[in-house]
């Protein structure tokens, strides 16, 4: 067998350890591809001579090209704020399936890849390789130009806000967060009594001009039978239960891009108050967690 057929068979052998290596740093099947191709194009120039252990060198590799996506997704963003809302964490394009890419990011939780998309790319990239890779910090270090101590740093830092060690008490909490997934369970049933169980009579509703714009709501008091009706047409179909600044609340990001943030003020096991923050330097400001179950 010539060793570019061998380079190639080997290559396919470990594509789908790749893929999910580049898909868990990035949260964007087509741009996961991309650095799967590109590792592929660096192998091909480089050849296996000298090459010790072709599967580790594959996973650094794709995780120095994911490094370098990142870092300048996150310098794209910072020049233009505006394009917050359109951050490429499940992009979908058209070389991309896009039933296969739901899948896959339900596999990893559309939360968690909101979550994740708030993180350094430094501590994405500790994190993904470490806690869901099991990558040493020793072979992290060497990947992302670090000395192995401040690997271990970068991890523990993103596994706190990814876990959401800072948040409010575990018995608020759970309260907060029977009452929200009621209130999402029914908008997506379209279960109009089972809304104004978890709906204050009176409930305020405060919208930026982003978010009003978006959803033609406006800020002011709303009565609870005609929030219930507008909840049930929007459906809640993309809308996930996330830690907002500790405590709990709902992102709406339809295959794992984020558009839209809500938090909500309980009193008495109803919903109160409803927040909804769009614009794009809010929601950059925004400490967002995944909720363990």
């Amino acid at each position: 067998m010539k060793e570019h057929d061998w380079l190639a068979q080997q290559f396919e052998e470990k594509r789908a350890h790749m893929q999910a290596v580049a898909y868990r740093m990035l949260g964007s099947l087509s741009e996961a591809e991309d650095a799967v191709q590109e590792a592929w194009i660096k192998l091909s120039r480089a050849g296996a001579d000298d090459i010790e252990n072709l599967g580790g060198w594959l996973t650094t590799v794709v995780a120095r090209v994911c490094l370098d996506m990142l870092r300048a997704r996150k310098s794209r963003q910072e020049e233009s704020m505006e394009k917050q809302t359109a951050a490429p964490i499940a992009d979908r394009s058209a070389r991309s399936n896009p039933e296969n890419e739901a899948l896959l990011a339900d596999s990893v939780g559309l939360a968690l890849l909101v979550v994740l998309d708030t993180l350094s790319p430094a501590e994405r990239l500790a994190f993904v390789l470490h806690d869901m890779f099991d990558l040493s910090f020793d072979e992290i270090a060497a990947i992302s130009g670090r000395t192995p101590v401040a690997a271990r740093q970068l991890a523990s830092r993103a596994r706190r806000r990814v876990q959401g060690k800072e948040a409010a008490h575990d018995a608020d909490r759970t309260r907060q967060r029977e009452v929200v997934e009621a209130f999402l369970a029914a908008a997506r049933n379209g279960d109009f009594n089972g809304l104004l169980a978890v709906l204050d009579p009176e409930v305020v509703v405060r919208t930026d001009a982003t978010a009003e714009a978006m959803t033609k709501t406006k800020t002011g008091t709303w009565r609870a039978e005609v929030l219930a009706q507008t909840a049930i047409r929007g459906g809640a179909r993309v809308a996930r239960v996330v830690l907002v600044n500790g405590s709990v609340g709902v992102v709406v990001a339809p295959l794992g891009r984020l558009r839209m943030v809500f938090r909500y003020t309980i009193i008495g096991g109803k919903i109160a108050e409803v927040e909804v923050i769009a614009d794009p330097e809010r929601l950059a400001g925004l400490e967002l967690a995944v909720l363990d179950r």
